[in-house]
């Protein structure tokens, strides 16, 4: 409920940030580009107003270009900064190394070349392991419980149990 009410919250704003952002566009072009009066002019003042519109383009184009340059070198420079304060630190961005499945075989025709042409069998060396079985070492032996009940009560009893194991 309250999670719902709050994405109802956040989808309003938006849409009034939006809305908001448009009216603004609106008026800042409004008040930057007035609405061109081109009906009952001469040929000679449609050529001026021509002239006029793309002598502001050049402007705005050499501000947008001054701009785009200032960003660039800022990023540039950024990046020499951080660059620095890692050489300064001491410590670099170690990348994440992946795992590469490489058999015996490969790495041995890796560092010996043409040389290496029998294929080695690694577990030849290794010493064989017996297991012994567990089972067979316990042996339980199943009593009557009670025959021991007068021996094994009381405190001495108990001793003998803790002693026994």
């Amino acid at each position: 409920m309250l999670k719902s009410l709050m994405v109802a919250k956040a989808k309003e704003d938006l849409e009034q940030e939006a809305v908001e952002k448009e009216e603004e566009k609106s008026r800042y072009l409004e008040e930057k580009c007035p609405p061109v009066q081109c009906s009952g002019m001469s040929l000679e003042e449609l050529k001026t107003l021509c002239q006029e519109l793309h002598a502001k383009i050049d402007v705005v184009d050499e501000e947008r270009y001054d701009i785009e340059a200032k960003v660039l070198h800022n990023t540039r420079e950024i990046k020499d900064l951080n660059i620095k304060v890692l050489d300064l630190r001491g410590k670099f961005k170690r990348p994440n190394l992946r795992r590469v499945r490489v058999s015996a075989d490969a790495i041995l025709r890796s560092l010996l070349g043409s040389k290496h042409k029998v294929s080695m069998d690694l577990r030849a060396n290794l010493k064989s392991v017996k297991k012994e079985d567990t089972e067979k070492e316990k042996t339980v032996e199943v009593s009557d419980w009670r025959k021991n009940v007068e021996a094994m009560s009381g405190m001495e009893g108990r001793k003998k149990m803790f002693d026994a194991a």
